[in-house]
């Protein structure tokens, strides 16, 4: 208790200082800026708020015996996959006099939650508390294969692209686009996702930080409030927020289908996980903000290249 009450006046501290410089200005004190940029205030580390019983506490059921990644996940290997992505504002976040970080690790790990859960086919007791259930898709009948993309990320033989992680990827392409970002060859080798969860965590924060197309926005910067739409955003209904995190990452599958079963599990995810983490519901914003209902595609799958 002494150290987290510690933490949290070193968090307290430091942010009254990042608000005091970045009023008006919009900069942050030497070695404060993420990735370099001056308006993006860091501070943290992740480990500093968010600790190993906060983790356990939203992952209670994962080692279950009902579970079918017994023993895999971990905090340790969360935090140590988070650190490539932490300079860069990950978990680490301050924008607009506002400390983001740990809002941010609750909407992250409840798309991992929601996706990674087998809470409504065994649970018992919380059904929300059953994430990271899963390491990877079970009983999959298709390789994910796909020969468009066979003189860049060329299928390796007998090698099937299924979903593993913690925020599942799929087809040869993802596998290979990760691969290249982490420096792992995740396209000859897809099956070092289900066998190492600090890389399945790496995989998954790097698609939570990485843009689809150029000139797009990430998950992270439509959540933390990096990305300001355009007249075309605001037409098609995207604002920033937890909806959108959605649209970046699941495009028309969940969003823009009005309220969907995929969608509302994800954000009762998102509020159970801050209701643990002691954030009260009020800061997590209105329905509109939490929502993708409404919200047009960025990726509309008709016409995007997955």
């Amino acid at each position: 208790m002494k150290n987290q009450r510690s933490a949290h006046l070193a968090i307290g501290f430091t942010l009254m200082l990042l608000i005091s410089v970045a009023v008006g200005q919009r900069r942050c004190p030497p070695g404060h800026a993420c990735g370099g940029i001056s308006s993006r205030c860091c501070i943290g580390p992740i480990s500093d708020y968010f600790q190993t019983n906060q983790f356990e506490s939203l992952f209670s059921k994962r080692n279950s015996p009902l579970a079918h990644a017994l023993h895999f996940w971990d905090y340790n290997s969360f935090i140590t996959a988070s650190d490539d992505y932490q300079p860069y504002g990950f978990g680490r976040t301050a924008a607009y006099g506002k400390f983001l970080g740990l809002k941010e690790v609750a909407a992250f790990l409840a798309h991992v939650g929601s996706k990674t859960s087998c809470g409504y086919e065994a649970a018992t007791g919380e059904p929300l508390a059953w994430g990271l259930c899963y390491n990877k898709e079970m009983n999959s009948v298709s390789s994910y294969c796909d020969e468009n993309y066979k003189h860049t990320y060329p299928c390796a033989p007998g090698v099937a692209y299924y979903g593993r992680g913690a925020l599942p990827i799929y087809w040869n392409y993802n596998y290979g686009e990760a691969g290249k970002a982490l420096k792992v060859d995740l396209l000859n080798h897809p099956e070092y996702v289900e066998q190492n969860a600090t890389l399945a965590f790496q995989v998954a924060i790097w698609r939570w930080m990485t843009p689809l197309k150029e000139h797009q926005p990430s998950a992270h910067d439509v959540f933390v409030g990096f990305w300001e739409p355009t007249k075309s955003d605001t037409l098609a209904k995207r604002i920033p927020g937890f909806g959108a995190t959605m649209n970046v990452l699941y495009g028309d599958h969940v969003c823009g289908q009005g309220e969907n079963e995929a969608m509302n599990n994800m954000i009762s995810h998102y509020l159970y996980y801050l209701r643990r983490m002691g954030v009260a519901r009020e800061e997590a914003g209105p329905h509109e903000v939490l929502s993708c209902a409404h919200q047009v595609a960025f990726n509309p799958s008709s016409s995007s290249s997955p």
